[in-house]
């Protein structure tokens, strides 16, 4: 039986451990794990870079908006994609979701786990761009969030430690 009383919504740039932290949470709660870039590849039957390639950024954004308006899960945990809070309408869509928990990652450690990885669309590749990355998108982070979590350094077993805490789920 899931023990979470409402949603749990993790936020956060790429490579901050949302889905791995998510599927952890989950695993905890005894609740639904749900990813969202995996909802949306499975709905658009490609994958999140093919439809970045193929249709651009405004169009995934599109598709992210569409899936929150359609999300009903009660008492799951979401992982979301990393630019879900660059659209205003989202962050309220997120809002009423559930709690909203925002990974945070010093660039050094984004850089670190993302250094292999070819997979992402919008892959930055020096810690600068990932600074100038991270300086547009945590206003929007903070906007966000109910809770900001710092994942510098921690296994995702903390992480959720430090989330249901935060949450009073202890």
């Amino acid at each position: 039986m899931c023990k979470a009383m409402r949603n749990i919504i993790l936020i956060g740039y790429m490579g901050s451990g949302k889905t791995t932290v998510a599927g952890a949470l989950a695993e905890l709660l005894q609740c639904p794990f749900i990813d969202m870039d995996t909802e949306i590849e499975k709905r658009e039957k490609k994958s999140i870079t093919d439809i970045f390639k193929e249709k651009g950024e405004g169009y995934f954004r599109d598709l992210e908006t569409e899936f929150l308006k359609g999300f009903s899960e009660e008492g799951a945990v979401l992982s979301s994609g990393g630019g879900i809070v660059l659209r205003e309408e989202n962050i309220i869509l997120l809002k009423k979701s559930g709690t909203v928990v925002w990974l945070y990652s010093s660039p050094d450690i984004i850089l670190e786990r993302l250094s292999k990885d070819e997979s992402r669309p919008l892959l930055p590749n020096t810690k600068d761009k990932i600074e100038e990355m991270l300086a547009i998108r945590m206003p929007y982070y903070e906007r966000a969030c109910d809770i900001r979590i710092d994942t510098d350094n921690k296994t995702p077993g903390k992480i959720s430690e430090e989330i249901l805490a935060k949450c009073d789920y202890n």
